[in-house]
């Protein structure tokens, strides 16, 4: 049977760590429960990190190629620890001192001690992690301050690490089905660039040797192959200064609405971005009321949240009415940017007065919707790649063929 390493806190606040056999992670869930244990983490002993790393009273020393910030994952980890020592009875400075000796890199290690030297100091903890606005997000912050001022900060963590959990397997889900169009891109620039880098050369010298007039499709494949050969350093140069003026363009508002409405207008590319906002801003809204706070502000909160200018921007006319007394889901539905679906079901559970538990269900379908919408874009995507690789071979192939024929001729 395989081995796991755990991480599980004592009724009196001592986190123990160790190693225990068992057939999978849910058997090992139930014997710490067995022993009046709370388990923080579990995993195979083979993915797990040292033992000393975790029982060492200072946070290890930075390693190559570690981040120089908190990372999405490592601020999630984090959020599911905190929540489990606190509901497991500890005091927040307490759960805090816990979780520096227990911090995975020397960033998380010093951000810990911050927060926990201003607990220390007075602060109520959402006052310590907005001062951290770089690292905790206005929604994270006003999760935090609704749990404490409901006095269930540990349940409301928890949540909240299942919000960001559930985020994170929607990016995941976006991310893996573009490794393999990624991958194909690159195998097709790399079989361009061999061609015409080292093997239309070959031919360069016989045709020139030959003394005749080229077909036009063969010279525009030398030209092409020994402008590369030769300026390949300034077509690098020319990309790193458009991705660069294109990334300071992006900053400036104009021109990122403007980028955000073409976005939203592209075919198949449209429609998934607007399903991949819409359930982030339904998951958000979500947690957001649940956790206390009105809809008013959560609503100003989930602006921020948003990728799409565009879309963050209707939801300015939407707090406007609402503060007018015009209700939430028909003015998000006058908008005419979000997806009548998802706008109909908000209006029926603002209706209904079941608005917390609709936005549920909206994000849910959506995370679903998505699924099923980057499966049709690579439907299209896929062939359309490998066709395009098809032709731009065979045609490169297909001039270098016409030249050699005309040499043929010439020596017949």
């Amino acid at each position: 049977m395989p081995i796991y390493r755990y991480k599980a806190v004592a009724p009196g606040g001592a986190v123990s760590t160790g190693e225990l056999e068992a057939a999978n992670e849910a058997e090992i869930l139930d014997r710490l429960r067995d022993r009046g244990l709370m388990p923080m983490q579990v995993a195979p002993a083979a993915a797990a990190p040292a033992a000393t790393a975790a029982r060492g009273a200072r946070p290890p020393r930075r390693r190559w190629f570690e981040s120089r910030h908190v990372t999405a994952d490592q601020l999630m980890a984090l959020t599911r620890e905190l929540a489990t020592l606190l509901r497991a009875g500890l005091p927040l400075d307490r759960a805090l001192e816990t979780l520096i000796g227990l911090a995975a890199t020397p960033v998380v290690g010093a951000l810990l001690q911050g927060v926990r030297d201003d607990v220390r100091g007075g602060k109520a903890l959402s006052q310590a992690l907005d001062a951290r606005g770089e690292v905790f997000s206005r929604f994270y912050v006003n999760i935090v301050r609704a749990g404490e001022a409901g006095g269930a900060l540990g349940t409301v963590l928890s949540r909240l690490a299942d919000t960001r959990e559930r985020s994170k397997e929607l990016r995941e889900t976006v991310k893996s089905a573009l490794i393999y169009p990624t991958i194909l891109i690159g195998v097709a620039v790399a079989s361009v660039m061999i061609l015409l880098v080292y093997v239309v050369p070959q031919f360069q010298q016989t045709f020139a040797q030959a003394g005749k007039a080229l077909p036009f499709a063969t010279e525009v494949v030398i030209w092409t192959g020994t402008f590369l050969k030769r300026w390949w350093w300034a077509l690098i140069l020319a990309v790193i200064a458009v991705v660069a003026w294109t990334r300071r363009k992006l900053a400036e508002p104009a021109f990122r609405t403007r980028f955000d409405a073409r976005v939203l207008r592209t075919p198949l590319v449209g429609d998934l971005a607007t399903k991949v906002e819409v359930a982030r801003f339904s998951r958000t809204l979500a947690t957001l009321l649940g956790n206390g706070v009105t809809l008013l502000a959560a609503l100003a909160i989930v602006k921020e949240t948003l990728g799409n200018r565009v879309l963050a921007a209707s939801l300015d006319g939407v707090i406007a009415r609402l503060r007018e007394g015009g209700g939430f889901g028909r003015p998000l539905a006058d908008t005419g940017r979000w997806p009548r679906l998802a706008s109909q079901m908000i209006l029926v559970g603002e209706e209904s007065g079941r608005l917390e538990e609709m936005l549920g269900r909206v994000a849910d379908l959506y995370d679903r919707e998505v699924a099923a919408a980057v499966k049709r874009f690579l439907a299209v995507l896929e062939p359309a790649l490998i066709l395009g690789l098809a032709v731009l071979i065979g045609g490169i192939v297909f001039s270098i063929l016409l030249g050699v024929m005309g040499m043929s001729e010439l020596v017949g």
